[in-house]
């Protein structure tokens, strides 16, 4: 009988088509991945990838098992949730995904709270920069900045944040406004509204810096190296001067969970959390019925 969790490494692997792909999902190296595919072919006896010196391709094998894995992987995860749904008291492991910079500025700072008021629970906080998939069981809970889509989820809006185009005073002083330079995101971020909308703010002028991450974003511009996009909530206060207050983009704030696990005693308890951590901030209006 083979492992299961090679068989999830092995799905992901299909998935992203590359194993560094497939690290980057799972939050491993490369070799954990190849070691995990390597253990479901001996046990099933069968060779699934092709390994050339630059990748891993899947054989006829890997294909067919692959998609056979698909839906095994999805009854097993609806069992995850069939027995997290059936807990009683808040208790066991809740996964969360959110948005790096929301879970570094709003969310963080406020676990010891969560921990004083339900001992027994266990949190893993995942920051992504893209959306786990709560069908496969990459998450239980997401906060996202679109709704989700799938039939199965359950979405609802318990806020707005607005962005607004930041830079140093400094910078500001000594630079005219046809010379600014702008902070974005790196290439493989560029779908988000975000990006699009600064595109369409810089106009001709250069994007001079991309990153990942608003957090370098927002001290590269505290540093003068440019005109940064940010949330409000994390750039007020962090010595930055909004440019044009009149121009803003705003984009909704959505709480997601699978429709299984909604009642379920540790999801209420996360998302009641959850609200209160998104309650009260700078720069993001909460909704008055976000609770029901």
């Amino acid at each position: 009988m083979f492992n299961w969790e090679d068989l999830h490494y092995f799905m992901i692997f299909a998935r992203e088509k590359s194993l560094s792909g497939a690290a980057r999902s799972l939050q491993v190296d490369h070799a954990t991945v190849a070691r995990r595919i390597a253990s479901l072919e001996v046990a099933l006896q069968l060779k699934l990838v092709d390994r050339r010196p630059r990748s891993y391709l899947l054989t006829a094998d890997g294909q067919r098992i692959a998609a056979q894995g698909d839906d095994m992987m999805l009854n097993a995860f609806a069992v995850s949730r069939a027995a997290l749904a059936g807990r009683h008291g808040v208790s066991g492991e809740v996964t969360l995904s959110v948005p790096p910079v929301m879970g570094l500025t709003l969310i963080a700072p406020r676990l010891g709270e969560l921990r004083r008021r339900h001992p027994e629970l266990r949190l893993i906080l995942l920051a992504n920069t893209a959306n786990l998939s709560l069908l496969r069981g990459e998450a239980d809970i997401a906060i996202r900045l679109s709704r989700a889509s799938e039939s199965d989820l359950v979405a609802r809006k318990i806020g707005t944040t607005e962005f607004g185009l930041y830079a140093s005073a400094d910078y500001l002083r000594v630079t005219p406004d046809s010379a600014l330079g702008f902070i974005g995101y790196h290439d493989e971020l560029a779908a988000p509204a975000q990006q699009r909308w600064l595109l369409e703010q810089a106009g001709p002028r250069p994007m001079v810096l991309r990153s990942n991450d608003l957090m370098i974003q927002a001290a590269a511009a505290v540093a003068g190296a440019g005109v940064a996009l940010l949330p409000h909530f994390l750039a007020q206060g962090g010595g930055l001067q909004r440019l044009a207050p009149q121009l803003a983009l705003r984009r909704e704030i959505w709480l997601t969970v699978h429709d299984d696990i909604r009642h379920a005693p540790g999801i209420v308890a996360v998302t009641a959390f959850l609200l209160e951590c998104f309650a009260d901030v700078a720069g993001i209006v909460r909704l008055v019925d976000a609770a029901g």
